[in-house]
């Protein structure tokens, strides 16, 4: 546990919390994931949809109570180790340090593919650069530039959702009724690489005013406004496009206002998906830099990551770090395809924190929602590409042997 010097300044109210997981949530994933989504689900994407949400509200659900039982950085890092031991809780941080580091890479890649496709590399490591330095400052400036990058995405989103229901639907065209069980659930793991941004409240608990009550609250609230919107959303593109034009592509919304007979706004939604993936960056980078900080206090990490910064109270070693890492893997790797081994490596951090949930005595939640979560991820995750899973369980047997070395020194 962090000494009285190390802790963190507790700044965060619900409503910066709520914008902080929702930043998170509506960022970049609904820019994207619907693409390679209906092309796993095809006309059944919103059935896949509804699997995401259900997987996401139990993972979110347990994640919060077990946020309000331990407010304290480090998220499930922190809950594995206390309900279930120190190897459960140093998987799933080493876990979510990996795949949500590929995760950043792959948000400032997005950023540069669509700010200045001719030179998207130095985009992103400039974007990485930038998005440190403001949460290297203090995570209330961070809060205050997430706040303004999600109101002008929710805006975007918003237009797109007018223009698509309201717009011209002659283009649509439908992809064979082909698909099955292991395509909606393939899609379903797809879609929760964009839900998942709930878990960056919880990592943030020992920045957050009141957390027993203040965590689970702004956990559902987040939850909630996301699945509304990706709904609207995904209903949208489906009447627009078709699940046969969705599935093809390459940048769906701008798509879906161009086809829907307003293409003068495309520009706008290109913007917007710039916005979004940056504010999604910002978010990861916090939770990342924050169980970076929670693993070296426990010296599974080195203890110089463990510093908090004496004017702005934050882990400023722990978030170098974490930028300096992925603005190299961002200049010189070509990311997208670890968007699947990141969900696989985040499916396992909630498995463990479902298990976990079930673990409690106290203000623990209904019985079957950790039992669902927990079977929800094994099986979503066993349902995405074999290349993500192989790799998502080399890069944990990796970590699982670097454990059992520093146990046995």
């Amino acid at each position: 546990m962090a000494t009285h010097g190390d802790a963190l300044r507790r700044r965060l109210g619900l409503t910066d919390s709520v914008v902080i997981g929702l930043g998170a949530m509506v960022g970049a994933g609904i820019f994207a994931a619907l693409t390679p989504a209906a092309a796993a689900a095809g006309s059944w994407l919103l059935l896949a949809l509804a699997v995401a949400a259900l997987l996401a509200y139990c993972n979110a659900t347990s994640s919060a109570r077990l946020a309000a039982r331990y407010p304290v950085s480090g998220g499930t890092y922190v809950y594995g180790r206390e309900r279930l031991g120190a190897f459960w809780g140093y998987l799933a941080g080493w876990g979510f340090v990996a795949g949500k580091s590929a995760s950043c890479a792959a948000m400032a890649l997005t950023v540069g593919g669509y700010a200045w496709p001719e030179h998207s590399r130095v985009v992103a490591v400039a974007t990485v650069v930038a998005i440190t330095a403001i949460n290297y400052t203090g995570v209330q400036k961070s809060a205050l530039t997430t706040r303004i990058i999600v109101a002008a995405v929710l805006a975007v989103l918003m237009l797109v959702i007018g223009v698509g229901l309201l717009g011209n639907h002659s283009a649509a065209t439908i992809l064979p009724d082909r698909i099955g069980p292991r395509g909606v659930l393939q899609a379903a793991g797809l879609l929760f690489f964009a839900f998942a941004g709930y878990a960056r409240i919880a990592t943030l608990g020992e920045e957050v005013r009141d957390p027993r009550r203040t965590i689970p609250r702004a956990i559902m609230i987040a939850l909630g406004l996301a699945l509304a919107i990706y709904a609207l959303v995904a209903v949208a593109a489906l009447e627009v496009l078709g699940s046969a034009g969705l599935a093809h592509a390459i940048d769906p919304l701008a798509m879906v206002v161009a086809t829907a007979g307003v293409s003068g706004l495309a520009p706008v939604v290109r913007v917007g998906a710039v916005l979004a993936a940056a504010g999604s960056l910002l978010a990861l980078i916090l939770g990342v830099s924050r169980t970076v900080l929670a693993m070296a206090r426990d010296s599974y990490l080195p203890g110089a990551l463990a510093a908090v910064h004496p004017r702005f109270g934050v882990p400023h070693r722990a978030e170098l770090a974490v930028g300096a890492v992925v603005a190299v893997v961002a200049g010189t790797f070509d990311l997208r395809a670890a968007i699947g081994f990141s969900s696989f490596t985040v499916l396992v951090y909630y498995l463990i924190a479902n298990v976990s949930a079930a673990t409690l005595t106290e203000d623990r939640p209904p019985r079957w929602v950790p039992l669902v979560g927990a079977a929800g991820c094994v099986v979503v995750g066993l349902s995405l590409p074999l290349g993500s899973v192989l790799t998502g369980l080399a890069v944990l047997s990796v970590g699982t042997g670097w454990f059992a070395v520093r146990t046995r020194r």
